[in-house]
């Protein structure tokens, strides 16, 4: 004010500011009321969300222990006939020692027995992996190496040429899955002798066929 009492002069534009009315004051007011209901409102949305995104991880957490669950469950239900195989080679087996050791042991073991409770056990073995969908295959005398289903462990020389580059004879059987090949089948492959190269050369390349068998030997996995 000035010391007569008259408003200040706006000396810009020689004119008096205007003073705020009653109006403008209440638009003022509730502008400030709108802004606080609305971000009042965001917040509650906000923690809404936030409710509804930890109920969500609680639902996946949930799921994912009860999958993991049922997968053990499944794991555990598969693993049920190699156990029962298991359980029974380990009776087997221990039957025939305790028999063979039992100090009123009035024969000699007889190799026949021997060999056909042996026999009993790898079938036994064979079984349990079929349950898992594993198959047992083998493997003739004679065949034809396959180095896809063949693992070379040894070289027969052989003077019939007839003989050179097949199985002569099976060290192991081998194993596939869905006509996927696990293991190779252990086999002994023939190779022409040297001297019967000359004589008569074999149907499946003479020597070069036995030089090919013999240089891959050990290494087909």
């Amino acid at each position: 004010m000035s010391r007569d009492g008259e408003p200040p002069v706006n000396e810009d534009s020689g004119a008096a500011p205007e003073p705020a009315s009653a109006g403008d004051e209440a638009d003022g007011a509730a502008f400030r009321a709108d802004v606080r209901d609305a971000l009042a409102g965001l917040a509650a949305r906000l923690d809404r969300e936030h409710e509804r995104a930890a109920h969500r991880e609680a639902v996946i957490d949930r799921l994912h222990e009860e999958n993991q669950r049922l997968r053990r469950g499944e794991l555990q239900g598969m693993l049920e006939p190699v156990r029962t195989a298991l359980y029974r080679l380990h009776d087997q087996a221990r039957r025939e020692s305790d028999r063979l050791a039992a100090p009123d042991l009035a024969e000699p073991p007889d190799p026949r027995r021997t060999a056909l409770l042996l026999a009993a056990l790898a079938d036994d073995v064979a079984d349990a992996l079929a349950r898992l969908g594993v198959e047992r295959f083998t493997v003739e005398p004679g065949a034809p190496y396959d180095a896809a289903r063949h693992r070379p462990v040894a070289v027969t020389p052989v003077t019939d040429p007839l003989a050179d580059g097949t199985v002569t004879a099976v060290q192991a059987d081998g194993f596939e899955q869905s006509g996927k090949v696990l293991r190779k089948a252990a086999v002994s492959v023939g190779k022409l002798d040297g001297a019967s190269v000359k004589a008569a050369p074999s149907r499946h390349g003479g020597a070069e066929r036995g030089e090919t068998m013999n240089s891959g030997l050990g290494t087909d996995r």
